[in-house]
């Protein structure tokens, strides 16, 4: 099953970011934060300065995403398949796209800041 599991996940090779390599991205303004969870879980809590674009969205709301940087996908935790899903398809749009190594649970977990305000 873990086989499996993880053939699916890592079948493309994409690459992963950290926590902290995140937070230091955001503080320099580099990149773009995506949540691609449903909207009522963004709304209950995400990474501040997170963009939602729910991943099944995502083909049709692409171009409101800059296509000058980065955009680092996250969902609910590490084995979330929307971030892997939604990472794929912004690389096959021509995007430059890579996953938060694990999701908000974790984020939570670690006593990372979180906004529950209105979407972005």
């Amino acid at each position: 099953m873990a086989a499996a599991r993880d053939a699916y996940l890592r079948e493309n090779g994409a690459a992963e970011l950290g926590r902290e390599e995140l937070r230091v991205r955001i503080a320099a303004g580099d990149v773009v934060v995506l949540d691609v969870r449903p909207v009522s879980e963004f709304r209950a809590g995400h990474i501040p300065g997170a963009i939602s674009i729910p991943v099944e969205e995502l083909a049709t709301r692409i171009n409101e995403l800059p296509e000058d940087l980065e955009i680092v996908v996250y969902c609910r935790s590490e084995y979330c398949v929307l971030a892997y899903d939604a990472v794929r398809l912004l690389i096959d749009r021509g995007r430059r796209a890579i996953r938060l190594d694990d999701g908000m649970l974790e984020w939570r977990l670690s006593e990372l800041p979180v906004d529950a305000s209105d979407l972005t």
